[in-house]
């Protein structure tokens, strides 16, 4: 059954990562706390996927993140996003940022590429995140979980279930698609980022984007009461 292995992968990390295969990434706060309480959080874990998908190093991201906060956009060089795009070693599918926890969608495309992205977006979100709130200890409930898509009706369901999240949220509940911190309106409408975020996989095997909509609208994730209870 395609939903038992979103299950067996929630709670179980023995998992091997391997170039050009296509994972669910997932971790949520420790104690199910909450990670992110301002937007300029948001902003930030945000522009650490986006940003972290290669080697490069960057500075100054709190001041990305806070005119992305005021404008919509990072104001990242062209240059920059071109060297990350050249040598990065995963590409990110979609994702959504909820408020205790955070659903990707990965491609690696070099060995221990997976696991060198999560590990620089988590020790640097969760120093960000200690500093500000001058908090200590883990932030996070333990390693990131990994599931390995198996085949493309996963990977497709799998997209469906990561933008249909949001609805979990009082005041986003049937407004996910216009969720902000989700890359569902990426796929609907403009992509903000462009091959930052490859989501051709994906919208390539639909006629248009409201196509994909109600593919999304119609899709079962996130109607089980089963699906529901594993929520974070």
């Amino acid at each position: 059954m395609l939903f038992k292995s979103f299950i067996l992968g929630m709670y179980m990390r023995k998992i091997t990562f391997a170039p050009g295969e296509y994972y669910h990434i997932l971790n949520r706060g420790n104690n199910k706390q909450v990670i992110f309480l301002t937007d300029e959080d948001r902003a930030r874990f945000l522009f650490l996927i986006l940003f972290l998908q290669s080697p490069k190093v960057l500075t100054n991201i709190s001041i990305y993140a806070n005119h992305f906060i005021k404008h919509s956009v990072f104001n990242i060089s062209k240059k920059i996003i071109n060297e990350i795009i050249e040598h990065r070693y995963v590409e990110l599918i979609n994702f959504t940022l909820m408020p205790n926890h955070f659903h990707l969608t990965v491609y690696e495309t070099k060995e221990e590429g997976i696991s060198r992205y999560m590990q620089r977006i988590l020790n640097a979100y969760t120093k960000y995140f200690n500093t500000k709130y001058e908090m200590v200890g883990h932030l996070f409930q333990g390693p990131f979980k990994a599931v390995h898509i198996e085949d493309n009706e996963q990977l497709l369901y799998l997209s469906s279930y990561i933008h249909l999240n949001p609805r979990e949220i009082n005041e986003w509940k049937n407004k996910e698609d216009r969720y902000p911190w989700s890359s569902y309106q990426d796929y609907i409408k403009q992509n903000r980022w462009s091959d930052l975020l490859r989501l051709e996989i994906i919208t390539n095997q639909f006629n248009n984007q409201q196509e994909y909509k109600h593919f999304v609208k119609t899709s079962s994730a996130k109607q089980s009461e089963e699906e529901s209870d594993l929520e974070y």
